[in-house]
């Protein structure tokens, strides 16, 4: 018992410091769930509940990057808790086989939009970040994002970072923060219909909330070009295995 603790807590960190630097927390920690025994929906909205204090460790690691900030993060923060909402009642309700399918074409498209060069500095992207597309397409991520969530903060980076005139570390400060937003709502859902498995919560948050503190420090280090290319390169892994998963049966 205190060993699946500590491996826990192991994971929850490696996936904090994944999720704040290139968005792949549920890729590290969602199979390691899975590995100890934890069916694929339990082990699904457990993970949702325990990424809520990657947010809020990532929220108190980037202070600078969201220096005068506040009122783009409250206006992608409803957006966000909307999608999520959305996104984690329709998976208590539906089937996840529809979006397993579209999943791995949904991250690579994201994927090779980070790949493209950012238009230059100070030009109007996407209506800008008072756009009605950005906040449409932050909605659309967050629903993705309470569903299935597989590389959303890829996705989520991506339509940041392709309306907003800020350095990478900031696009990535706020993907981090407002992420937050719909992993609280879904788990909100989840804590209260659905199958969490409360025992593998508390030592995976701890380490998602150190993990999400630590990341940023990371980020912060990364050339802004090099935190782009690293978050389209691991999103196109991702959505080559999730594909061959999922196609690879017919």
């Amino acid at each position: 018992m205190l060993l699946d603790v500590l491996g826990l807590a192991a994971v929850g960190l490696v996936a904090g410091v994944a999720s704040t630097v290139v968005s792949l927390a549920s890729i590290v920690s969602y199979p390691a769930l899975l590995a100890f025994g934890l069916p694929p929906l339990t082990a699904n909205v457990t993970n949702t509940v325990a990424l809520l204090f990657t947010g809020v460790g990532a929220a108190a690691g980037s202070r600078p990057e969201l220096a005068g900030q506040k009122p783009l993060i409250g206006r992608l923060g409803l957006a966000t808790a909307l999608g999520g909402a959305t996104g984690a009642a329709l998976l208590l309700v539906t089937p996840s086989r529809t979006f397993e399918a579209v999943a791995p074409w949904l991250i690579a498209g994201a994927s090779l939009l980070l790949l493209l060069r950012p238009p230059r500095p100070g030009r109007v992207r996407l209506g800008g970040e008072n756009g009605l597309a950005l906040r449409v397409g932050v909605f659309c991520v967050a629903v993705y994002t309470g569903y299935f969530g597989a590389a959303g903060g890829i996705m989520m980076f991506a339509v940041l970072a392709a309306a907003l005139d800020r350095p990478a570390a900031g696009v990535n400060a706020v993907k981090n923060v407002i992420g937050a937003f719909a992993n609280a709502v879904a788990a909100v859902w989840f804590a209260l219909f659905g199958p969490v498995d409360w025992a593998a919560v508390a030592p995976l948050a701890v380490g998602f909330l150190v993990g999400g503190w630590l990341g940023p420090a990371v980020a912060r280090r990364l050339p802004g070009e090099t935190l782009r290319l690293a978050a389209a390169l691991c999103g196109l892994a991702v959505a080559v295995k999730l594909g061959f998963d999922v196609y690879r049966g017919g």
